[in-house]
């Protein structure tokens, strides 16, 4: 019987998940030299020495089914930029996307755990540890989006995979779809419409604006007219149908999907390693610490 603190012994001395801490010691009867060689052989260990590095390079993806009903968008991260163009990395990526569409987690740790889609009787997690191994670098799945829909999804990636777009169209064909991905990538927009954007938000800009208008030195009364003027411009830069249209500027989004009988649901946009620290190294400080 494997105990609680074997596994956290294990865990402590090789840094691999508690899951497979657990599976290699009920495999050795709780020998924890063999489990360690268990292990080592498996590239598990080798592997979760790597995961205290930062992954904050890699490629985000999208995968839509082909009758265009179901969408997934995902990040997998990677330390170097050199790993982004491995093909093993790029394929297990897309897979992670088609894992999302066709098994639906609800979050990144239920993706984990499932049998993968790319290899028969081994989870998404087991899958990872290989590829972190034989790759020879951390390797993290971030996070994911997953739609659904009665009408279309279509996707866009620019920049081989430094900016991923999924779009969940009500109306509309795939040609508008396109557009408005292409929009989302150019214009970064954060909400779809006025409505989305939270009320805390908006009080937010609007004190900044107030304190910005009687810096100019305008007077209380005015400087709150002048506020409500000023918020139009703050909702055209994040809400999606009031941002002019990258491809004719003369429009909003709003009146091109108006055009084309369009409406859209809900839109992700995700940019490969956005709000992620670097660790900044400081090579001459290294070479000291190395000295001493």
């Amino acid at each position: 019987m494997v105990t609680a603190s074997q596994v956290k012994d294990l865990r402590e001395k090789t840094g691999a998940g508690m899951m497979d801490c657990k599976k290699v010691l009920t495999e050795t009867d709780g020998d924890m030299e063999k489990a360690i060689e268990l292990l080592r052989e498996r590239g598990i260990a080798k592997a979760a020495k790597k995961s205290g590095r930062v992954a904050a390079e890699g490629l985000v993806e999208a995968y839509v089914s082909e009758d265009k009903k179901v969408g997934a968008i995902v990040e997998v991260n990677s330390e170097t930029d050199f790993v982004a163009k491995n093909e093993e990395f790029k394929n297990f990526v897309m897979n992670v996307a088609k894992q999302v569409v066709e098994k639906n987690p609800k979050d990144v740790e239920e993706l984990l755990n499932q049998e993968s889609i790319e290899v028969s009787g081994k989870t998404v997690n087991e899958v990872l540890v290989e590829k972190i191994a034989t790759i020879g670098e951390n390797l993290s799945i971030r996070r994911f989006a997953r739609f659904e829909t009665q009408g279309l999804i279509e996707k866009y990636i620019h920049g081989d995979g430094k900016i991923a777009v999924l779009v969940n169209m009500a109306k509309g064909d795939s040609e508008v779809a396109k557009d408005i991905c292409m929009q989302i990538a150019a214009a970064r927009p954060e909400y779809l419409n006025e409505q989305s954007v939270p009320e805390e938000r908006i009080q937010k800009e609007k004190e900044i604006l107030k304190a910005q208008t009687m810096n100019e030195g305008k007077p209380e009364a005015i400087a709150e007219k002048i506020v409500q003027g000023r918020i139009g411009k703050f909702f055209s830069e994040i809400c999606l149908v009031d941002q002019a249209f990258v491809k004719n500027p003369d429009i909003k989004v709003s009146e091109l999907l108006k055009q084309k009988d369009a409406e859209v649901i809900e839109f992700a946009r995700f940019e490969k390693g956005e709000s992620i620290e670097k660790k900044e190294e400081n090579f001459a400080e290294e070479v000291m610490k190395q000295l001493k």
